[in-house]
C-alpha cells in the first residue's frame, strides 16, 4: 500500500515542525492485521492529517500517554474514564471500536471483554492497527480490521455497543454522516453508541478564544462541532435516544445514542 501524500505539501507550513519536509511516506505493509487488503486511504486523511496518523513518524511522537493528555488540556484520564463507566465493568457480546486512538484507551477496554465476547477495532490505516497491535496483550480478546468507517463491511445489528473517540472532528461533513449511519446499522436494536467529541466551550471560557484558531488551522473540520450539534448528523430514520454531557466548561461532550 502505498500513501500519496503528494497532497500534504501545501498544508505543511501548518503542521508540527518536526514533520516540516517529511511530507511524503511509504509506510511498509509488513505485519498487517489479518484482512488488511487494498483500500484507498481517504483523501482528507491524506490531505488534512498525514502528520498525526499517517506519516511513521507520527506514531513514535503521539503515541505518548502524556502527550495525548496535554492535547486533551489534562482531560484524557477524566474522558476515557467516562468512556469505561458508561461501557460498563464487563462487556458481553460484540463491541465496536471506530478508529485506532493514542493512548490506554482500548487496553483498558479490551480487559472488560467478558469470556464469551469480542471486540473488533476497525481503522483504514495499517500503520494504526500494526501500533495498536504491538500495545494490545497477545490474549486480548480484540480483532483488528481495516476498514473505512464510512462504510463498514460488518452486517446489519451486528454488535451490541460501539465507540467513537474523536473520529467525527476529524472528518469533512458527508463522511461524517455516513460514519453515524453506518454505525446505527451495525449496531443492534436496544445497543448504543458512544460518542466522544469536542463541543462549545461556555462563553466564559479561556480556550474558547485561545483554541478556535489552532483548530482551524491544524483541524479544519473541528469547528463543526462548536457550530452544530451530533444529533444534526444521525440519520432521519427510526427511532433513536441521545444523552448527552459535557466536560472541562463545554469544551468536550460525551453523547450516548441508544437505538
Amino acid at each position: 500500500m502505498r500513501y500519496d501524500l503528494a497532497a500534504a505539501d501545501t498544508h505543511a507550513s501548518g503542521v508540527p515542525p518536526i514533520f516540516a519536509g517529511a511530507c511524503r511516506g511509504t509506510p511498509s505493509t509488513v505485519g498487517l492485521p489479518a484482512g488488511t487488503g487494498e483500500l484507498q486511504v481517504p483523501h482528507y486523511l491524506n490531505a488534512h492529517y498525514w502528520w498525526a496518523y499517517i506519516h511513521p513518524r507520527a506514531v513514535r511522537v503521539f503515541e505518548r500517554q502524556w502527550l495525548v493528555n496535554l492535547i486533551l488540556w489534562g482531560n484524557y484520564a477524566r474522558l476515557r474514564d467516562a468512556v469505561l463507566a458508561e461501557m460498563g465493568e464487563a462487556l458481553p457480546g460484540r463491541t465496536l471500536q471506530v478508529a485506532c486512538v493514542y493512548g490506554d484507551l482500548t487496553s483498558r477496554l479490551s480487559a472488560r471483554v467478558s469470556c464469551d465476547g469480542q471486540m473488533d477495532v476497525v481503522d483504514v490505516l495499517p500503520i494504526q492497527l500494526r501500533n495498536l497491535r504491538r500495545k494490545l496483550p497477545q490474549n486480548a480478546p480484540v480483532r483488528l480490521l481495516r476498514m473505512d468507517s464510512a462504510s463498514l463491511t460488518s452486517p446489519d445489528a451486528s454488535y451490541d455497543r460501539a465507540l467513537v473517540f474523536f473520529l467525527l472532528h476529524e472528518q469533512p461533513r458527508h463522511v461524517r454522516e455516513r460514519t453515524l449511519s453506518e454505525l446505527l446499522r451495525v449496531v443492534k436494536p436496544g445497543g448504543k453508541i458512544i460518542v466522544v467529541e469536542y463541543a462549545l466551550p461556555r462563553w466564559w471560557h479561556p480556550l474558547r478564544y485561545l483554541w478556535r484558531p489552532l483548530l482551524a488551522r491544524l483541524e479544519p473540520f473541528a469547528l463543526d462541532l462548536w457550530r452544530e450539534e451530533i444529533a444534526d448528523w444521525l440519520p432521519r430514520t427510526g427511532s433513536i435516544r441521545l444523552r448527552r454531557r459535557t466536560f472541562f466548561g463545554g469544551l468536550y461532550q460525551k453523547v450516548v445514542v441508544t437505538r
